[in-house]
């Protein structure tokens, strides 16, 4: 199996400016959305990863929906612990998490996709309670990556939409449109 290039990019400069790929722009979501588009977009996943081509790659290097959908699940549960950390915590400071090294760990190629259907589903549904019984007085909690680059909630939660909508437009092309 060919091996997948690490993306080694910074993707902070999507908080201020579109996604030339996906069409994110993170400055038009309010807090009250998180929740119900991050549920939202686990039912998709479901459906993506019910495909029976799920877990081949569309060329070499570049991953499966199958592999994509892990990684997703995988974001849902970085994050959520991040939220926690920013909730408990003052400046907590993330571990560094390194999704190329997880990809490889958790062999995402070979996992069942019903499987990691239903766990995307569950770390979904967890990262969007979270979101939900964020405190209003609490989002501008704060929490800082390895790589120094500094976070709220709030701005945590707009670069997390991104992740999921840019691995959708990923595997099927579709551009954000809210």
């Amino acid at each position: 199996m060919t091996a997948i290039e690490p993306d080694t990019k910074d993707w902070t400069w999507v908080l201020n400016e579109t996604c030339p790929e996906c069409g994110y722009q993170a400055w038009s979501m309010t807090v009250d959305r998180f929740a119900p588009l991050i549920r939202d977009s686990a039912t998709v996943w479901e459906r993506l990863l019910a495909d029976a081509a799920a877990a081949e790659r569309p060329r070499p290097g570049v991953w499966s929906t199958l592999e994509y959908g892990a990684h997703v699940r995988d974001v849902h549960l970085v994050f959520a612990e991040r939220v926690r950390l920013m909730l408990a915590e003052d400046a907590p400071n993330f571990a560094n998490w390194d999704q190329d090294a997880t990809a490889v760990e958790k062999r995402y190629h070979q996992a069942d996709p019903a499987v990691v259907a239903e766990e995307l589903l569950e770390a979904a549904a967890t990262a969007a309670g979270l979101y939900d019984d964020v405190p209003p007085e609490a989002w501008g909690r704060r929490g800082l990556r390895s790589n120094g680059s500094e976070f709220t909630i709030e701005t945590l939660g707009r670069y997390h939409l991104h992740d999921i909508v840019h691995h959708r437009w990923d595997v099927d092309g579709t551009r954000w449109d809210a």
